[in-house]
């Protein structure tokens, strides 16, 4: 398989028109101007994430797993390593299955154990004053 394609923040920056769409998810970097007239959401939306790092913004909106597929025949390339930022997960409070202290200490609290276990006791308390 070949290499992919190298740009720089910079080189993206200035591909930020409409005939000329291209911008990075993830430190990979995809041309979107043949799909402007196809998103479901819009051009407007692209073409305001065109030139910059939209990742932030399409991990916002929560794409389906068929959108995550298709964006890969827009990939061109991605970032050169001196451009690459790498951003930590983000912890997932409901359900995490993450095996740290602080996670097993708030795991009740935060997951879906508590407001079950909440509405389980409610509902035995009512039964039994009004029962």
């Amino acid at each position: 398989m070949a290499e992919p394609k190298r740009f720089s923040r910079k080189e993206i920056t200035e591909r930020n028109t409409k005939k000329d769409a291209v911008f990075i998810i993830d430190n990979q970097v995809y041309d979107v101007t043949k799909f402007l007239d196809d998103h479901p959401g819009g051009h407007e939306v692209l073409l305001n994430v065109v030139g910059k790092d939209a990742s932030e913004d399409f991990d916002d909106v929560g794409h389906s797993i068929d959108a995550k597929e298709m964006m890969k025949k827009y990939r061109i390339g991605e970032l050169i390593d001196e451009d690459k930022v790498f951003v930590k997960a983000q912890k997932s409070a409901w359900g995490s299955s993450s095996g740290s202290t602080e996670a097993t200490n708030d795991s009740f609290y935060t997951s879906w154990k508590f407001p079950v276990m909440l509405g389980l006791l409610l509902t035995v308390l009512y039964s039994y004053v009004f029962g």
